[in-house]
């Protein structure tokens, strides 16, 4: 097979069929699966079909829950980006970060700092991406339930696997990320005393 250097490929206008903004597009065909319904709920209500109301109710392996709070919980992303891909919830309801309760948000944003903190030492991440898509029209896969995805990074951890072979290599079970990242919690790791940066 000859590679091709990016001088001998027509012009990105003509790979761009004819596109003239010049933004260079990466396709990821793999996501088509989760973005034409997957299990997304049907509705944005509360109830069985929302998968974040109903995670905390199921057996910790079988909802992938890997850290419980007073308002909020940890659990793995079904669909991850990355292995240790995780999100933050809170158990009630609600749709809007600015509907979040104060309290609610100090413990979603300490979820979040100790997430980061675990898969930091029992993933060696080396960097995130942090997010919360807000609504329907801002690519919330589940706008009715409010949830921050923390997603952990290596170097070279993009490769040409999802865009030539249509495959994302997650190199752990979704299981084995959950007991993982459980245990850590339950051991105390990422806690930072009180009055410590």
């Amino acid at each position: 097979m000859r590679l091709l250097r990016k001088s001998s490929l027509p012009s990105t206008t003509a790979l761009r069929c004819d596109m003239s903004d010049e933004w260079e597009r990466i396709y990821t065909p793999h996501r088509m699966v989760y973005l034409r319904g997957g299990k997304k709920p049907k509705t944005t209500d509360a109830g069985d079909d929302c998968p974040f109301c109903v995670a905390p109710e199921l057996a910790p392996d079988e909802g992938l829950v890997f850290a419980r709070g007073q308002e909020v919980f940890g659990v793995l992303n079904l669909y991850p980006y990355n292995s240790g891909h995780v999100m933050i919830c809170p158990y009630r309801h609600v749709a809007d970060y600015p509907d979040l309760t104060p309290s609610e948000v100090a413990e979603l944003g300490a979820f979040t700092q100790r997430s980061m903190r675990i898969l930091r030492q029992v993933a060696t991440a080396q960097g995130f991406n942090l997010g919360m898509n807000q609504g329907a029209l801002s690519g919330a896969g589940i706008a009715g339930h409010l949830h921050q995805h923390v997603i952990p990074r290596w170097g070279g951890d993009t490769n040409f696997m999802p865009i030539i072979g249509q495959t994302k290599v997650i190199p752990q079970v979704l299981e084995e990320t959950r007991n993982l990242l459980s245990q850590a919690w339950d051991d105390g790791v990422g806690i930072v005393p009180q009055g410590s940066a």
